[in-house]
């Protein structure tokens, strides 16, 4: 990998030169490549979009065959490529030219071509995609791109040569990699503004935040070493050893979590021959992930459940109730009846709980639900 340069400030950085001269040679060094969902038009897998700096184009290939089924023609020597949430709209970074091209991926056809600062090597889109931020290697900022209008809302200064950039969970800040100065730049993107400058090792490449948004990790080239920023107090707390020019960096994805609230409601049946309290047992899936399985169990005041919906089972008096995939924001109920003796009188309190559930849930303080009639008598009894 290319060293950084000591300065920047040129139409074309040395670091960008050599960087177009190492990729014409043996490889593409800086090639980005991004793999997503199979787009708007028909396919057969998934597809990969690589920025060819050596060929002023982007090459789309069928992941299914790994064969190049499309491309694109942008501008100068493109570096790396970044795909819109929805995979609708491809953003490339022209080092040569200084301009982000954008283009339909239904189409492959470029739609705007944005100019930004000079250099302009890599690129990112906040959560939302309603902002591409891209590091200008050439002129020692960040250029805010606009999605929806394609046109630069603000400029930020930054440390020399920034590469690498990325965005906490929320998209309120941006970590960017200032690769000349040695530092790592934090950025408030509502105000646009550096709030803090981190010092790492030297030519940092990369910043990156774990998926749990304690950390951000940023790999020094030149030092052989990885500087771990705590993202509260903005300082290195350790230094990670035994790398050989670390360069690029990914994180696995967070495990997949998926909340599960419990609810309970009590309704009664009077009669003659056999009075009961009727309960639905609901198991709402708050997200963020799809559930695949979960156990709920209820505890009937000293009295075996009848009645019962399929996958719930009585023992004694416990009811046990299994649910099978539940989408996020989506809910299942199963219902069950707990007889009324002729003796019932006062409170009858019924507890539901999640006792089991995949993937893991995060919230225990939802998982238990209680719901209390009265009984004056075995017919007149009164529920929430």
């Amino acid at each position: 990998m290319p060293s950084g340069p000591a300065r920047t400030r040129r139409p074309l950085s040395v670091w960008g030169r050599r960087l177009i001269s190492f990729a014409t040679g043996v490889a593409l060094a800086l090639t980005g490549v991004v793999a997503l969902g199979a787009p708007a038009h028909a396919a057969t897998g998934p597809f990969a979009y690589v920025a060819n700096i050596g060929g002023n184009t982007v090459s789309v290939i069928d992941t299914s065959t790994n064969a190049v089924t499309a491309g694109a023609t942008v501008g100068s020597s493109p570096a790396n490529v970044v795909l819109s949430p929805t995979g609708t709209q491809a953003y490339v970074t022209n080092l040569g030219s200084n301009t982000v091209s954008v283009f339909d991926t239904a189409t492959n056809a470029v739609t705007a071509t944005v100019p930004v600062g000079s250099g302009p090597l890599t690129v990112a889109l906040t959560p939302s995609g309603a902002l591409a931020y891209v590091t200008n290697n050439g002129t020692d900022t960040v250029s805010v791109l606009d999605t929806a209008t394609n046109t630069v809302s603000a400029t930020v200064t930054v440390g020399t040569a920034p590469n690498g950039v990325s965005f906490n969970a929320a998209g309120t800040r941006a970590y960017v990699a200032d690769y000349g100065s040695g530092t790592v730049s934090v950025i408030d993107t509502a105000t646009s503004t550096v709030t803090a400058t981190i010092p790492v090792g030297n030519n940092p490449a990369q910043a990156r935040i774990n998926p749990s948004g304690t950390a951000v990790y940023a790999t020094n080239q030149s030092d052989n070493t990885v500087s771990v920023i705590d993202t509260a107090s903005h300082t290195v707390t350790t230094t990670i050893t035994g790398l050989t020019g670390p360069y690029g960096m990914a994180f696995e994805p967070a495990p997949q979590t998926a909340d599960i609230a419990v609810a309970l409601a009590a309704q009664p049946h009077l009669g003659i021959l056999v009075p009961s309290l009727g309960y639905t047992l609901t198991a709402r899936n708050a997200g963020p992930g799809a559930l695949t399985s979960a156990t709920l169990s209820a505890t009937p005041a000293g009295a075996s459940a009848t009645n019962l919906a399929a996958g719930c089972t009585s023992v004694t008096t416990t009811v046990t109730c299994t649910y099978g995939p539940i989408a996020a924001g989506a809910s299942v109920s199963k219902t069950f009846r707990v007889p009324l003796s002729l003796l019932t009188l006062g409170p009858v309190t019924v507890t539901g709980v999640r006792t089991a559930s995949a993937p893991v849930d995060p919230n225990p303080a939802n998982d238990t639900a209680a719901v209390t009639c009265t009984a004056l008598s075995v017919v007149l009894v009164s529920c929430p």
